[in-house]
């Protein structure tokens, strides 16, 4: 049976989070009692993350290169449904998201959207580093976190842009709101059945992290910054 939508996620050593992730797709595919493809690219994986998505019902394809944005194409051209969605392996879905997120991704008054996101715990460190981060995706006015498309938008904006090290998510979002308004077409939130996230970096850095460095913020919307993409992203132990 064809699937109704195709879920596509990135992974780099992913072992600790990715069994999560999967068994809420898997959950919220079943309430919403539709068939669900999904598709892991390995990034230079040394852990169990492929034995784990393998074992359950996952198909990988697998990307080494170190930039994101190439590891989520990757995984977004490995998925056979018309109706898509990006999802990080440290995130996971609520029991409603699939539900919603195809009647939005089939309503002719969308192109795509995102999704609320939510933090796994929440602490006043956590809370000040937020502040420090909001302002910059207010700023651009569009949601991340999920991504949900339909493949032919994802193929008329080009994917994910290689040539950036980080921010390619608010990058593709602003593309994707960009070329929907070409067709008098909208950028979407799902609002009530988002996802929730993993404070894994605020485990290994410290609540008060980003809050201490704001300076890191900066260097990382930039989008290019090889330095501090390294220490917050590429490079750090999992």
């Amino acid at each position: 049976m064809k699937p109704a939508l195709s879920v596509a996620i990135p992974a780099h050593n992913e072992a600790r989070f990715i069994g999560r992730c999967l068994d809420s797709i898997q959950g919220s595919a079943a309430q919403a009692g539709v068939p669900v493809e999904i598709v892991v690219a390995l990034n230079r994986c040394t852990d169990r993350t492929q034995a784990i998505a393998e074992a359950a019902g996952a198909r990988c394809v697998v990307n080494d290169t170190k930039c994101i944005a190439a590891v989520r194409n990757e995984a977004v051209r490995g998925t056979t449904s018309e109706a898509v969605v990006t999802l990080d392996a440290d995130s996971w879905m609520a029991p409603g998201t699939v539900s919603a997120v195809l009647r939005h991704v089939h309503d002719p008054r969308y192109i795509g959207g995102g999704t609320y996101m939510w933090p796994e715990r929440m602490s006043v460190g956590i809370f000040f580093s937020m502040l420090v981060v909001i302002p910059y995706v207010l700023k651009r006015g569009v949601s991340a976190g999920m991504f949900w498309f339909k493949r032919d938008a994802f193929d008329a904006v080009g994917g994910f842009d290689e040539q950036l090290l980080s921010v390619e998510d608010i990058d593709f979002a602003l593309r994707l709101k960009a070329h929907g308004r070409q067709f008098g077409q909208q950028y979407g939130t799902i609002k009530r059945h988002g996802i929730t996230t993993s404070c894994r970096k605020f485990d290994m850095f410290g609540d008060w992290y980003l809050w201490r460095n704001p300076q890191l913020v900066r260097e990382i919307f930039e989008g290019t910054n090889r330095r501090a993409t390294d220490l917050f992203y590429y490079d750090m132990d999992r």
